[in-house]
């Protein structure tokens, strides 16, 4: 297994590519000087110890040893033993509705960026609980099978987007029978599926999946994602949006009505969207108060530190920068290998 002990530190690879163009634009004002004297190729020759290449070099070596530096600092870790551990809590899967209405931004940044956050903030909060995750638009997918590693569910979560489900639609039904198939077979263990979603259910009969979850003793939660006002659906980052057969702009709305008889009939409840915090917080407040099942979870119990090799590499590339000159070396530059030296003409001494 493996993860960086402060990822935080992999924020700084933003900087890469700014100091990438910083290069490039002033060698570019480099040479709009060096034109300013005359054409390049007639100056060359009066410039002999000038090298093109090594400057641009030694940059790149140090612009590598920057990138080795940064993950260096962000600590990488490989899991070096997997132990079995007994726990006690529960078992969720989190169904996240990945349709393209999702997209819409009728709350700020955007229906599913705050879905991810609730996730995110959700995770955050468990306690020796098994979490699953799912994806569903037109239909419903598996993405991460349910564990206790909070880690692997964040990084899961981080790559969600609306293009990972090629079927568009909202079938939240078959999110609901697909979570009931993706617990474990262990007896005893109260369970509960979280529905992130709009409401706008086009495919299937989702109250009955959900009467069906609570008749097998499965908890049945929604969490409501957008306004009642609604909001147009973006095409990409082109500022266009999704239109009808008439060329009228499709605006998505909250279905809180529809999302709220499904929590019924599941036996949950319903948060919206506009009160997501304190509904995440009142969630797990709830779920912490279900009886715990203990159970058997693998987990990696300890971690080596492997940043040694990564700082090796950053020493050796900043010691290649300082070896290598800008301008050629003039007692080697006329040393040649290759070349055969001039033979004396015949009769010549």
């Amino acid at each position: 297994m493996f993860r960086f002990g402060n990822p935080e530190y992999l924020y700084l690879l933003l900087i890469i590519p700014i100091l990438a163009f910083i290069q490039l634009y002033f060698q570019l004002q480099k040479k709009k000087a060096l034109r300013r004297f005359g054409n390049p190729e007639l100056l060359e020759p009066l410039m002999p110890d000038v090298s093109k290449f090594r400057p641009a070099l030694k940059f790149y070596l140090l612009l590598l040893a920057l990138i080795a530096l940064i993950f260096t600092l962000a600590a990488p870790q490989f899991g070096n033993r997997l132990q079995t551990v007994q726990r006690k809590g529960i078992e969720i899967i989190v169904a996240l509705d990945v349709s393209n209405s999702m997209n819409a931004q009728d709350i700020e940044p955007s229906r599913l960026v705050r879905a991810k956050q609730a996730i995110s903030r959700l995770t955050d909060q468990l306690v020796n609980d098994r979490i699953g995750l799912i994806v569903f638009a037109g239909d419903a997918y598996t993405q991460l099978p349910i564990t206790s590693d909070y880690a692997s569910a964040k990084m899961f979560l981080s790559n969600i987007s609306t293009d990972i489900v090629p079927t568009q639609g909202t079938a939240i039904g078959a999110a609901i029978r697909l979570a009931m198939r993706s617990f474990s077979n262990n007896e005893g263990i109260n369970r509960a599926i979280i529905i992130i979603t709009d409401g706008e259910n086009h495919e299937d009969d989702a109250m009955a999946e959900a009467a069906k979850a609570a008749e097998n003793g499965i908890l049945v939660y929604t969490v409501g994602m957008g306004t009642n006002r609604g909001g147009p659906i973006p095409l990409g980052t082109s500022g266009n949006f999704l239109r009808d057969r008439d060329g009228n702009v499709v605006i998505t709305k909250l279905n809180e009505e529809m999302l709220a008889q499904i929590a019924v009939a599941g036996g949950g409840e319903y948060i919206a969207a506009n009160n997501i915090r304190a509904g995440i917080n009142n969630l797990v407040k709830e779920l912490s108060e279900l009886e715990k099942a203990e159970f058997e979870s693998k987990v990696y119990s300890s971690y080596e530190e492997q940043y040694q090799y990564l700082a090796l590499f950053a020493l050796i590339l900043l010691i290649l920068e300082l070896l290598i000159l800008e301008r050629k070396n003039r007692l080697l530059k006329n040393i040649s290998l290759f070349d055969t030296p001039e033979q004396p003409e015949e009769g010549k001494i």
